[in-house]
């Protein structure tokens, strides 16, 4: 029978449920926050202001990375080896996160040989791989520039001209970053495509899940 003592026992049992799940909900969002701010606390500062040139001849800068995630490589077109391997991993990865989130991961190759790698070499390069991959390029002060920012190494031999047949040697890292500009990870050699997917992967569902939205 509903008598007024149970309908009275009803009602506080509601409201204390009421207030639980919205106590519980304010905690569970504290904590994915912290979380969020304990993960940006510990990133490395990599990245920051540049200005180079496209492969097509346009402007590129550090804003125009905000808004999509990126996997930047640094390398030269002369490369036998190791930058082609890497930019297939590359893109590889691109292509199948491609399959489960669009084309929200923009592919970023960047020019650590100015002498050589013109703007025409670094389209014909680029073209070889991901069908967005975009090659950036600029001289050398912006090269420094650009690598420091991102701390990356790269020497060549003194007195190089730019007809010369020379490796460069320099950092084998891509460099993952999130639609604020901020530095993720980086990927080595060690790392395979699978790695590569994997860690894109589980932090773009962390992102979603906190901004609710992919990028």
């Amino acid at each position: 029978v509903f008598t007024p003592k149970a309908a009275a026992l009803f009602v506080l049992a509601g409201s204390g449920l009421f207030f639980y799940f919205r106590w519980e909900k304010q905690r569970l969002q504290e904590q994915k926050q912290k979380e969020m701010e304990s993960r940006s606390v510990g990133r490395a500062h990599v990245g920051g202001s540049f200005e180079m040139t496209t492969h097509d001849g346009k402007p590129f800068t550090d804003k125009d990375l905000l808004g999509k995630w990126s996997l930047i490589y640094f390398g030269f077109t002369n490369c036998p080896d190791i930058c082609p391997e890497e930019l297939d991993k590359m893109s590889a990865a691109v292509t199948e996160l491609d399959k489960s989130f669009g084309p929200i991961v923009q592919p970023i190759f960047i020019s650590v040989d100015p002498a050589r790698d013109t703007l025409p070499q670094m389209a014909r390069y680029v073209s070889d791989f991901h069908p967005r991959l975009i090659g950036l390029a600029g001289d050398y002060a912006t090269t420094k520039a650009t690598c420091k920012a991102y701390r990356v190494y790269f020497s060549t031999p003194p007195g190089t001209k730019p007809g010369d047949d020379y490796l460069v040697d320099h950092s084998i890292f891509f460099y993952f970053m999130d639609p604020d500009g901020n530095f993720v990870d980086a990927f080595g050699k060690s790392s395979t495509e699978v790695d590569v997917v994997e860690r894109v992967k589980r932090e773009i569902e962390e992102w979603k899940a906190g901004k609710g939205r992919l990028a």
